[in-house]
């Protein structure tokens, strides 16, 4: 079992703290077993919350035993770090233990010196101090969190949902992760802020809608090589009148929507098959795999082998765990 440590350091900020306790215990696999242990720990047995004090039931030790560390924020992100804590984080960041923050505990991965020369996001509030503080920092203010492999960042408050939600999509898949974001009222993935892993929803079907129908069509048709007039066609309506219902009711273009709707049904492929990227192409109607690439990588922000390489998941051929890089898989297909 995946065994997450949640490190609450002095003026720990509760939300913060609480947030990958609640979304990293309620998820379940398909068999109903849980997917993660979780564990809460701190360098001294109480530890100051602001309004209350919390009893940490494990030690800095338990970091050693960890798959996953997450820092949560502090109410002072400019207080000296303990060696203690300091040693134990790059300790476990040695041995591949994969580490995240959430809101200012960016500052804490910093003091360890593990975010050297790396891209990072922090609660806009503190995105200036972190950046004049930490320059060999590439500090980005502007996303809901960054996964640089073995160490993720992420911005304030509900981000750190985000983070962990990605997390979960990481280890199991999107089935799982899914389910722990109904579970947290939450989307699966947030509009506004993106970070580079972020991957697309499936573009929304208004339910009930006039142009529902014609939505259905499109989805059951992804492989034909649609046109506009074939789209237009097929709703007995002038290409103007269908590009004006289009943005009265969906919020995009035709084409844009079909676009998105595609990558997203590749997203799927990737994740749950073996196929190859040329195949995948294929099937979601691009005409070559240059074109596809170039729109996926457009839409989710990374290319089709990056993304089954942090996606892919279990059961699926090609598919091996490790410790390090968040149970990054690895295949031999080419990108």
């Amino acid at each position: 079992m995946h065994t997450v440590v949640v490190l609450a350091l002095e003026q720990v900020i509760p939300f913060d703290l609480s947030t990958p306790i609640e979304v990293f215990t309620r998820s379940r696999l398909p068999d109903g077993r849980p997917g993660y242990r979780v564990r809460v720990c701190a360098e001294r047995p109480d530890v100051d919350a602001g309004l209350f004090t919390l009893r940490a039931p494990w030690g800095l030790d338990a970091l050693a035993d960890a798959d996953t560390v997450i820092v949560p924020g502090t109410a002072d992100p400019a207080r000296p770090l303990p060696p203690a804590v300091r040693d134990a984080l790059r300790g476990a960041a040695a041995d591949g233990t994969r580490i995240a923050s959430i809101c200012s505990g960016t500052f804490v991965l910093a003091a360890a010196g593990l975010l050297g020369g790396l891209r990072a996001t922090t609660h806009w509030l503190a995105a200036a101090q972190l950046a004049a503080a930490y320059p060999d920092i590439d500090v980005d203010p502007d996303v809901l969190y960054v996964d640089n492999g073995q160490i993720l960042t992420s911005a304030g408050a509900a981000a750190g949902l985000d983070l962990c939600l990605h997390m979960i999509r990481r280890d199991y898949g999107s089935a799982i992760a899914a389910d722990a974001a109904r579970l947290s009222v939450m989307p699966l993935e947030r509009e506004g802020g993106q970070a580079q892993f972020i991957v697309q929803q499936y573009p929304p079907i208004p339910r009930g809608s006039a142009i529902e129908p014609l939505l259905r069509w499109i989805e059951d048709n992804l492989s034909r090589d649609l046109t506009l007039a074939d789209i237009a066609d097929h709703a007995g309506t002038s290409t103007r009148t269908l590009i004006r219902r289009f943005r009265e009711q969906t919020g995009t273009t035709p084409l844009q929507w079909l676009h998105r709707a595609r990558v997203r049904q590749a997203q799927h492929l990737l994740e749950t098959t073996p196929h190859s990227v040329e195949r995948i192409a294929a099937r979601v109607g691009f005409g070559s795999p240059t074109a596809f690439r170039d729109r996926f990588k457009r839409v989710a922000g990374v290319s089709p082998h990056t993304y089954r390489s942090s996606f892919r998941q279990s059961g699926v051929p090609g598919h091996r765990r490790g410790r390090a890089n968040g149970d990054r898989t690895r295949t031999a297909e080419g990108p």
